[in-house]
């Protein structure tokens, strides 16, 4: 599955705000995507619960995957930006 590597951007990391964005946005792309932490297994990127289990803080490394390359760029950017602004 095709991966890109982002840094987290939100100044509190991937809490209940940014993880919510991010997995609407993956619910309404109707394909998956996982989102993992170095040395983590992978989390279902549809679930804000999941996402939070995650414990990504700002400037945390995240690797993002998914089949579909439009989908890919597009989770990775909210990855990557201040959803908290």
């Amino acid at each position: 599955m095709p991966s890109k590597t982002v840094t987290v951007g939100s100044a509190v990391g991937l809490h209940a705000r940014p993880a919510a964005t991010i997995a609407a946005a993956v619910t309404e792309a109707g394909v998956p995507v996982t989102l993992a932490v170095a040395g983590g297994e992978p989390v279902d990127a549809g679930s804000a619960l999941m996402i939070m289990t995650l414990g990504a803080g700002q400037g945390a490394e995240v690797t993002v995957e998914s089949d579909d390359a439009a989908v890919l760029e597009k989770i990775s950017a909210l990855v990557e930006a201040d959803l908290d602004a």
